[in-house]
């Protein structure tokens, strides 16, 4: 035993006078005198304890070689613990996180395991930080390394995950085709309504030429009444009677041998005899 020690920032030193405990010493120089003083370092740098493999039964009753890591170190504020309160508390967390495993990993399905990693890490080292804290120990992290289940376990799961495969592309075929048939669809109603609106604004369209033709063709009525009214107002009496016997010419000419004459006509005839028989006298 040296009479002075000299303890680094991340070591202590539990000094023990006549077997009682003085207390935690460092960091710097510390008097241990020789028969007197016994003392014990503690490093509280963040040590890894590497769990062995082992055989872990899950709920349903698969059974998994598992393996992890556990990262802890010595709480500074209770390093005492550490010495009064566990002989090698390396040893002690290492049977403790061995325990837990077996207890968490039995809570879980088989696929549960295999497929929430981070959450097992995380009950273990909950659980085991709880339990180490009485020792002044503080579990930092857990990783787990290695999930090995049995060959036929991970060959019923091969067939699994190749049978979810093929579910699943049958799946997306599935939902292409009807994707691709509802676009379809949609295309056809879309040209059918454009359709439908084409036609109905070129029936607007020509219904609405027509309605202007016949605006046209009757304006253009009126204005040849109004162009033959402005003209018979200029034309007597005689002048009728000539277009008359112009016509009763082309009448005469004809083969027919009957012919049907207006009052009108008649009356034409008459005056024209009338005019006839002044021009004699």
């Amino acid at each position: 035993m040296a009479f002075i020690n000299f303890v680094r920032d991340y070591e202590r030193i539990a000094r023990f006078r006549l077997g009682t405990f003085e207390g935690m010493m460092g960091p710097g120089i510390v008097f241990a005198i020789p028969i007197i003083h016994q003392i014990q370092k503690i490093d509280t740098r963040v040590t890894v304890l590497d769990i062995p493999r082992q055989t872990n039964i899950t709920k349903d009753n698969a059974p998994l070689d598992v393996d992890f890591l556990v990262y802890l170190r010595v709480d500074i504020d209770n390093a005492r613990k550490a010495v009064l309160e566990v002989e090698d508390y390396t040893s002690a967390v290492v049977g403790l996180a061995t325990t837990t495993l077996r207890a968490v990993i039995g809570d879980i399905d088989l696929d549960d395991v295999l497929s929430q990693r981070d959450r097992i890490n995380e009950l273990i080292r909950t659980r085991l930080d709880s339990e180490t804290e009485r020792w002044g120990i503080k579990v930092t992290n857990v990783e787990i390394r290695e999930i090995d289940p049995p060959r036929d376990i991970q060959e019923a799961m091969n067939r699994q995950m190749s049978a979810e495969r093929v579910r699943r592309a049958v799946v997306l075929e599935a939902d292409g085709t009807k994707q691709a048939a509802i676009t379809v669809a949609e295309g056809e109603k879309q040209s059918a309504i454009l359709k439908a609106e084409g036609d109905r604004a070129a029936e607007i369209l020509a219904a609405e030429g027509d309605q202007q033709a016949t605006v046209l063709r009757a304006e253009g009525y009126a204005e040849a009444l109004k162009a033959i009214h402005v003209v018979a107002q200029g034309v007597d009496a005689n002048t009728m009677t000539l277009q008359y016997v112009d016509a009763l010419k082309e009448l005469g000419a004809g083969e027919s041998t009957k012919f049907v004459l207006p009052l009108e006509v008649t009356k034409l005839l008459g005056n024209l005899g009338g005019l006839a028989s002044g021009n004699d006298d």
